[in-house]
């Protein structure tokens, strides 16, 4: 099973999951116990909007395995203030790495080409960070002496990225929102050859600001275009992508579903044309050995080529929340 989760075809994708589900039921006690608490019989599951969905916040307060393992690592969630981290356990390392890797292969190519410089303080000061562990990777497989992370020394990264300007080297600068606005304040650059992505995150080191707020001054001080996104997080290992308009594309073993807001166990039907809206939930087969049906707070839409992240669920206003706790 593990070997076909790279290789899944969207005519196949259902086929997969639904092997996945069955599965992770039989494998993962804390998924089972979900299940069983919603009264659904597994062998009645025959489509994909049939699969129960797992709240993310079971990673803060359960273990979510599927098999029985010594973990080779735990990703860690930074957390807020007051509240609890969400925990992910990892049976294989080798898995994360081929999902990364091949996600980021399928959206940008190889990370060969790239100079890949990654501005995440927030990330390097802690530990058990899945983003680390990605971008360290993309720097290793970028084989450029360049690359790598900067912490704090916004002078450096300028200097470096002037140069590699100059060079005409293809650049990949991915950073934290805040660092990157941190960085741009007192700067104003020209990178025609630059890839900017931010992967979210404030944490109350700043005044809370839009996406498109955020894309509007990095543009306007980094000369780029557009900048691209990452949405990812500790309870998934696969990311999307965003290259523009913060439209976001899934690797072919992710897909997003959205349901109802007012009745969490209801799927909202997809549409080739029109605009669908609703709460994400996510399939990452990816997550063979956690659970790879994720139901997040996350406000979504769907459109005929891609998904948006719109905001997050407000809990004061949820239906039906008695469903997800057991």
């Amino acid at each position: 099973m593990e070997d076909k989760i790279f290789s899944v075809k969207d005519e196949d994708f259902e086929g997969s999951a639904l092997e996945v589900f069955h599965f992770q039921y039989h494998s993962n006690s804390i998924y089972r116990s979900w299940v069983d608490h919603l009264g659904i019989a597994p062998s009645k599951i025959a489509t994909l909007q049939q699969i129960p969905f797992l709240p993310i916040s079971f990673f803060k307060t359960h273990r979510v395995t599927t098999t029985e393992f010594e973990p080779v690592a735990i990703f860690e969630s930074s957390g807020t203030t007051g509240s609890s981290s969400s925990r992910h356990y990892l049976k294989s390392m080798d898995i994360y790495r081929k999902s990364f890797l091949k996600g980021f292969e399928y959206i940008y190519g190889d990370p060969d080409q790239y100079i890949i410089l990654g501005l995440l303080p927030s990330y390097l000061e802690r530990k058990n960070s899945s983003l680390i562990v990605m971008v360290d990777e993309l720097i290793r497989k970028s084989k450029h002496p360049s690359s790598g992370f900067y912490l704090s020394d916004h002078e450096r990264l300028e200097k470096t990225l002037n140069q590699m300007q100059n060079e005409r080297q293809k650049i990949f600068l991915i950073g934290v929102t805040f660092a990157l606005l941190d960085f741009v304040e007192k700067r104003q650059l020209k990178l025609h050859n630059a890839i900017v992505m931010e992967t979210g995150g404030m944490k109350g080191r700043r005044e809370e600001l839009t996406r498109n707020e955020v894309h509007d001054i990095l543009k306007r001080k980094l000369g780029v275009g557009s900048i691209h996104s990452e949405y990812g997080m500790t309870e998934l290992l696969s990311q999307a992508y965003s290259k523009h308009e913060g439209i976001f594309q899934t690797p072919p073993w992710m897909k997003i579903l959205l349901r109802d807001e007012e009745d969490p166990l209801s799927i909202k039907q997809n549409s080739s044309t029109n605009e669908v809206k609703g709460v994400m939930n996510i399939i990452d087969l990816a997550n063979l050995y956690s659970c790879s049906f994720i139901a997040t707070e996350d406000l979504g839409s769907l459109l005929p080529n891609g998904f948006t992240v719109d905001g997050r669920l407000d809990k004061s206003e949820v239906r039906g929340c008695s469903l997800l706790t057991i």
